[in-house]
């Protein structure tokens, strides 16, 4: 099992997880204004428990986003610095997998729909499929109003995530989302969990070529567009 530190921005808990052998040392601080000072010394904390220097380390994820611009930029730019500094690899991880693996941990659901509070009216979202000891997209990432959240139908379907919270009128006639866990956000736990898969199946990029996911710089697709996107996309996963 590879030795991995990962580094949680993305939303108002910050996190930071070290994977060393079996065993995953967390830290966490809340509110958003304390993420930039409060990070490094929970690594550096980490470190002391695990009994592991920097440069012992296999790699350094980090929650790419989607989610606050401010805090997606800080967990970047703080594991963009570590792996440069101990010559180590990044991996770029996908805050809506990682509360998809925390929704599977406590309700051994195989099929999780995502939604994290996007701020300004609007969630991400996303939807993923537990099989062969790994996660699959059956809806990629995405920014919507939160009564436009098109889940495919999918028995056991398990909904979890903060927008369900942030907005529970706009989800109040949604089958899906009776029973929603709605306290899940996105923790460098269980990015630490996923990230020895993101390693071992090439997801390291060099420090310098890390960046965060920004759905809101992108264009929005219509309904019809994401839903032949994720089509084609569950195609070519199936051949």
């Amino acid at each position: 099992m590879p030795n991995i530190l990962a580094i949680e921005t993305s939303s108002e808990l910050a996190s930071c997880a070290l994977l060393a052998g079996d065993n995953v040392f967390v830290r966490a601080s809340s509110g958003v204004r304390t993420h930039s000072q409060s990070v490094l010394p929970m690594v550096q904390e980490l470190l002391q428990e695990s009994g592991l220097a920097l440069a012992q380390l296999d790699a350094v994820a980090f929650g790419a986003g989607p989610g606050s611009f401010t805090g997606v930029r800080t967990a970047c730019g703080v594991a963009q610095g570590l792996a440069y500094g101990a010559g180590l690899p990044v991996l770029p991880m996908v805050t809506l997998e990682a509360m998809a693996e925390a929704c599977r941990a406590r309700s051994g659901a195989h099929e999780v729909l995502a939604v994290l509070d996007a701020r300004m009216g609007e969630v991400y979202w996303a939807q993923y499929r537990h099989e062969n000891g790994a996660w699959r997209e059956v809806a990629a990432p995405a920014l919507s109003a939160p009564q436009d959240v098109a889940p495919v139908a999918a028995a056991g379907l398990q909904a979890c995530g903060n927008g369900f919270s942030a907005y529970p009128e706009a989800f109040a006639d949604q089958p899906y989302a009776a029973g929603a866990l709605a306290d899940i956000v996105p923790h460098a736990r269980e990015l630490a969990v996923l990230a020895p898969g993101a390693l071992a199946s090439g997801q390291g990029v060099p420090a310098a070529q890390a960046q965060p996911l920004y759905l809101r710089n992108k264009v929005a697709y219509t309904s019809a567009e994401r839903q032949a996107i994720n089509a084609a996309k569950a195609a070519g996963n199936d051949k």
